[in-house]
């Protein structure tokens, strides 16, 4: 059989009272949804989350840095490498793959983008090689620019870059953009959410009421809300490999070893999706609330299940959407498969169980779902 390409992750996780994504005017993001307002969280927001938490810290070390503030930059690249390469050598590879000349503390990039240190000294070591031989500047970059998967496996050093990707309008980078290899939706609840909750809060000013003055310090209000949220993201295993300089093309065969090394950094994935929740307002609500449910499935193209709940999960009889909604997901999942053809293999597991397709595996817990996805759906 033919090794499955993509890998669909479906999470749902129910949220306790709280108001995790924002929009300008201070409100809750929300998004039309089979006709009712859903509660929404950004995918902007969920990734800087996940690349901002404490497990990818240990799994895969500092993120990219994502910045426009080039001359910040700068000062920031000669601290980290100035004990391996000379400040005029960090300033030409910056300069070499942002495109901006003369760069100073006011120098901004055309867009804010995420840049490695891993790459800039990748690119030092480069300037230093080409010198020692002779070569031209121009002459190196057009070497680099045909033979991209040396620069690839610097800049893959941050993972996020690898899943992102990263658009570039200048320089270098333009030669060597990076399509990601995560996509990830927008997060939505499984039902309506109308209207929304709103918390009239006040802060007493001690000193105000020592006084024997009355009246609060401070007085707003702030929008809230609970509900079942399903997350969705697909990985393009082989996108992954390329991104990762462990293959030159995405025509270029796959090995054992360049999938495996794949493969483990998707169930890391897994485990952020499931745990990683955005931290806004969280300190007056505390809502951190792991994932109740996970679907994974691998398969020959990205299939989101978010029209599983195109109609509003109603409460079941005893209230909540929990279980209404993960029985939702599994049999929508079957239909769609069978409806398809798509042959998927899929697990699924959850805190509480429901009936699932018989061509789908139930697993007892998280680590389980993990564990099956780095042994490549076998196991």
């Amino acid at each position: 059989m033919t090794a499955k390409n993509f890998v669909n992750f479906h999470v749902l996780m129910s949220h306790s009272p709280s108001c995790l994504n924002r929009d300008d005017m201070n409100l809750q993001k929300t998004a039309q949804f089979g006709g009712v307002t859903r509660v929404r969280i950004s995918s902007q927001s969920l990734k800087r989350a996940m690349r901002k938490s404490a497990y990818y810290e240990a799994q895969w070390g500092a993120t990219s840095v994502r910045t426009r503030q080039l001359g910040r930059l700068q000062q920031a690249l000669i601290q980290a490498l100035g004990d391996r390469f000379s400040p005029e050598l960090i300033s030409q590879a910056l300069t070499w793959i942002s495109g901006k000349e003369g760069i100073t503390e006011a120098t901004e990039a055309d867009a804010v983008a995420p840049w490695s240190v891993a790459e800039v000294a990748y690119f030092c070591e480069q300037i230093q090689a080409g010198k020692r031989d002779g070569m031209d500047v121009k002459k190196l970059q057009k070497v680099i620019e045909k033979d991209a998967q040396p620069f690839r496996t610097a800049m893959s050093q941050a993972l996020d870059i690898a899943l992102s990707g990263r658009m570039a309008t200048s320089g270098l980078m333009t030669h060597l953009p990076m399509d990601g290899a995560l996509a990830v939706a927008h997060v939505l609840t499984t039902h309506a959410v109308e209207p929304q909750d709103v918390d009239w809060f006040t802060a007493v000013d001690d000193l105000v009421q020592d006084a024997g003055e009355v009246g609060a310090g401070h007085l707003n209000t702030q929008q809230f809300s609970a509900g079942v949220f399903y997350r969705y993201a697909s990985l393009n295993l082989k996108l992954l490999q390329v991104n990762l300089g462990l293959l030159a093309t995405m025509h270029s065969p796959e090995t054992a070893e360049s999938r495996q090394k794949a493969l483990v950094m998707a169930g890391h994935v897994l485990h952020l999706l499931a745990t990683v929740v955005p931290t806004a307002k969280q300190q007056s609500f505390a809502a951190h609330n792991p994932a109740d449910g996970v679907l994974v499935s691998l398969g020959d193209q990205p299939i989101s299940l978010a029209n599983a709940f195109e109609k509003p999960v109603p409460r079941d009889r005893q209230g909540g959407y929990l279980e209404p909604s993960m029985q939702r997901l599994t049999e929508y999942w079957g239909r769609v498969n069978a409806f398809y053809g798509l042959e998927e293999q899929a697990v699924a597991a959850a805190v509480q169980p429901v009936v699932t397709p018989a061509s789908m595996t139930w697993l007892p817990n998280l680590p389980a779902v993990e564990q099956w996805l780095v042994q490549d759906g076998r196991g």
